[in-house]
């Protein structure tokens, strides 16, 4: 193991929200367009390209905190044999993954949402196509949404079905948008949401 500055995630704890937050916000304006762009090419249809982004998206989370609670038990496993204090262990596991962030296997989450994307019943992709050439935004989402997990509270993705009642604190609606419909027909973009708290809007499409 390498040596840890203990506290240290305490100490960084605004300063990296005040980042994530951002990134994940920059993620929303320019990987997801990219990955519109080239879904566009395989698919015509608009709202299925927009299901496929968010779903990449909720499953994104999905395994990065998976890969976080692995992560953090093997952690904790190997510094309890020789944790001594004066910080917590919990402290002191903490700041070793704040510090060594870059041992998160991100391809292994990759790998895991392309997984669960081939098998999720909501979106369909051509045959000759795979999930794969949008992994940039998938591995960009991943990155950060583990990073959150280090955060004190730690960030996460509000809960969305179809149907749901349409909430003007969580989401904005879509351009293209019902604006006198009361439910969400599909969700373009997760809110991003701290202790039941939303932080960032998402972006949901409401239809009659």
């Amino acid at each position: 193991l390498r040596s840890c500055s203990p506290g240290r995630a305490r100490r960084t704890n605004a300063s990296r929200r005040a980042y994530l937050v951002g990134r994940f916000s920059d993620i929303y304006a320019q990987e997801r367009l990219d990955a519109e762009t080239l879904l566009r090419t395989y698919i015509s249809d608009m709202e299925m390209v927009q299901r496929i982004i968010f779903i990449a998206a909720v499953e994104s989370f999905h395994a990065a905190k998976m890969a976080y609670r692995q992560f953090k038990v093997r952690v904790r496993e190997t510094l309890s044999l020789g944790h001594s204090g004066p910080e917590s262990l919990e402290d002191t596991v903490l700041d070793y993954i704040v510090r060594h962030e870059d041992l998160y296997d991100v391809q292994a989450s990759v790998n895991e949402v392309i997984r669960s994307m081939n098998i999720n019943p909501k979106i369909s992709f051509p045959p000759e196509i795979d999930f794969i050439v949008i992994s940039t935004l998938i591995r960009e989402l991943c990155r950060v949404a583990f990073s959150m997990q280090t955060l004190i509270p730690p960030l996460d993705i509000a809960f969305a079905t179809d149907g749901e009642l349409f909430s003007e604190t969580r989401y904005h609606r879509s351009f293209d948008s019902d604006f006198t419909a009361a439910l969400v027909a599909y969700h373009v973009w997760p809110a991003l949401m701290e202790n039941d708290v939303v932080i960032v809007k998402g972006e949901a499409v409401t239809k009659r």
